[in-house]
């Protein structure tokens, strides 16, 4: 047994191992935050100015949506090249793990912004109707009534949202990029050591469940509905 983790960790493979683990960590965390960051107000504005919404503007909610929907129509590896002259502007780079990061988060922002749109609706209206005849202005009613009642919903939405941005980061060997994807690719494709791809997978799994239970405990924990039944 000694000698098979000797075989996977020894030689400095183990001290690499960590440092992708933690590199990939870094990657989907930094890239969900901004996401949500610029996502939770576009949400909030599609979901505002859509026909049934808080202060309707079919002109903007359409406007908004078009470019919402052809962004997250575009495959990622093809946005990845596409956005890199903006990259270049943005972050001053076109490869590494933060142009990575600046990439991620322009393919995810349509996606959280849409999980955004979709949690507010599912508020009860009843609950928009009483703070509107209580006096809220818009900002109060976004503020302390939508996101506080749909924040459950938000949560599992933001579990959903950091599986699936870490299910992009072994892309980041395209632009020079470390973590666990651009290990597998570098030692266990290009120079045929199999093992190191398996046990890099088999990380990326473990990170997957974390982030997915922990977010849906944590959701769990503050849904009411789930409280008072």
């Amino acid at each position: 047994m000694s000698e098979f983790f000797t075989s996977i960790f020894g030689g400095g493979m183990g001290s690499m191992y960590l440092e992708a683990f933690i590199t990939t960590i870094k990657i989907t965390v930094i890239s969900t935050a901004i996401s949500y960051v610029v996502g939770i107000p576009l949400g909030v504005l599609l979901y505002g100015t859509s026909s049934g919404g808080i202060f309707p503007n079919k002109v903007l909610n359409s406007v908004i949506g078009f470019i919402v929907n052809m962004i997250r129509s575009i495959p990622f590896i093809i946005l990845l090249v596409m956005i890199q002259p903006i990259s270049k502007i943005v972050i001053g780079t076109k490869i590494g793990d933060d142009a990575f990061i600046f990439y991620l988060v322009v393919a995810a922002i349509p996606f959280v912004a849409r999980m955004v749109e979709s949690s507010l609706k599912e508020v009860d209206a009843g609950v928009i109707e009483a703070a509107n005849a209580m006096g809220s202005n818009n900002f109060q009613l976004i503020t302390k009534v939508l996101i506080p009642e749909a924040k459950p919903s938000l949560l599992v939405g933001g579990a959903i949202a950091l599986t699936t941005i870490l299910g992009y980061t072994p892309m980041t060997y395209l632009v020079a990029g470390g973590g666990l994807g651009q290990l597998a690719i570098q030692y266990g494709l290009y120079r045929f050591q199999p093992k190191v791809m398996y046990v890099s997978s088999i990380l990326l799994i473990i990170l997957v469940q974390i982030f997915q239970e922990g977010l849906s405990f944590l959701a769990k924990k503050l849904d009411k509905r789930a409280k008072n039944s």
